[in-house]
Parts: C-alpha cells; sequence; structure tokens
C-alpha cells in the first residue's frame, strides 16, 4: 500500500522538520518543496534576476536542475542546504513562488515524484494541488509569535544576525503573499487534519500524527 503523506501550513509552523521525522520512521522518501522554491530564489538573487525578468528567469529555469539526496537539496549539482534559510531568501521564494512560470516547472516535479511510491511532501498546497489523492493529509499551523520564535532560534543558532522583530515581520509578510496569491493561494484542503501546534513540542505533535496515520 502507498503512504504518501502530504503536508501544508504556513512558514515557520516546523513542516519541514515532521516531514523528515515522520519519513525517517516509516522509510520512506522526503520531498521539501518549500526548499525548491527557495533554491530558485536562491538562484535569482545570485544571478541578479528579479521576479519582473521574466525572459531572464525562463532562461535561468530552463537551465535549473534540483534533487534531493540524503535529505539534502542540489541546486544544479551544488549542495545548497545551508545558504536558502536567510530572510533575504524567504522573501524572494515567497515572492517567485506567485509566478506561474516557477511554480509550473517545480509543482510539474513535485507530482511526478508523488505519483507512484510512498513519500513525505510538505509545502504550501501539496494537499490541494500537488498531492490531492495522497492517503494522509495534514494542515500543520501556529501563532505568528510562535513560528517567529522558532525561526529566530533556528537562524541565531546557524550564527545569523537578525531581530525578533524583523523575523516576526517576515512571517506575517509571507502569510499575506502565500494567502493572497491567486495560483494555488495557502488553504487547508477539506479533507485535511488540522493542527495547530502553538504550545506543542515536537514529540507531541509526530506522536499526534502517528495516531491518525495508523488509525486511519
Amino acid at each position: 500500500m502507498l503512504k504518501r503523506i502530504a503536508i501544508d501550513g504556513p512558514g515557520g509552523a516546523g513542516k519541514s522538520t515532521l516531514a523528515k521525522i515522520l519519513a525517517r520512521e516509516y522509510e520512506i522518501d522526503y520531498v521539501d518543496t518549500g526548499a525548491m522554491y527557495r533554491a530558485v530564489g536562491y538562484k535569482m538573487i545570485r544571478n541578479g534576476i528579479g521576479c519582473g525578468d521574466e525572459h531572464k528567469l525562463i532562461e535561468m529555469l530552463n537551465e535549473t536542475n534540483i534533487d534531493f539526496r540524503n535529505s539534502h537539496i542540489y541546486l544544479d549539482g551544488e549542495d545548497v542546504s545551508g545558504f536558502i534559510r536567510t530572510p533575504e531568501v524567504s522573501m524572494m521564494a515567497s515572492e517567485c513562488s506567485k509566478l506561474a512560470i516557477v511554480r509550473n516547472k517545480l509543482v510539474a516535479i513535485q507530482k511526478e515524484m508523488g505519483k507512484s511510491k510512498s513519500l513525505v511532501m510538505d509545502g504550501r498546497d501539496i494537499c490541494t494541488n500537488v498531492m490531492p489523492n495522497a492517503e494522509f493529509k495534514f494542515f500543520i499551523t501556529a501563532s505568528a509569535d510562535e513560528r517567529a520564535r522558532r525561526r529566530y532560534k533556528e537562524l541565531i543558532e546557524k550564527g545569523e544576525v537578525v531581530s525578533f522583530e524583523n523575523v516576526l515581520n517576515d512571517i506575517n509578510q509571507r502569510d499575506y503573499n502565500d494567502t493572497h496569491r491567486k495560483l494555488n493561494p495557502l488553504i487547508a484542503a477539506d479533507d485535511a487534519i488540522v493542527l495547530d501546534t502553538t504550545g506543542m513540542n515536537i514529540d507531541e505533535v509526530i506522536d499526534c500524527l502517528k495516531s491518525y496515520i495508523s488509525g486511519k
């Protein structure tokens, strides 16, 4: 039996951490779709390409390869896992994800991945658009303050110089962008389990998800 687990939710909700743990526990592949958009945003910044540079962006996308190896994301053969979590890249990823040319390319790759094998995939529209027929669908959320605290802690531990206020503003802006974009806005699928993780630790959330999976 296929075990396709789709996880949606806003930025900073802990989707990637949860997805990695579930993939490891069930011994199935993990696909971080948010990292794919971050990789595109990172490449755009590195090449000085803005969201309005459609011709240059199309050329860049046609020459872009993204794959995953051992939970690391590779952009054109380079491991960029450690470079795509900065606030600057976060904002570019949120902006470029609104562009049809970017989403169409990445969604096509994601849909192909989710056709015929067990995996965990997380992002903004996995349950609603990429894997609507997934066996298990979750919408993970938390308050903006809680998500900002988690992201701030992550960035500080990586040595980034950021303020909590800037991280919170980034979270709020990304929430607005994600919920107001015309193309596949962030929304919980009708048949997804919605879980607010505010005040919960990672073990409590994992136990909750596994109870739903084992009980279905």
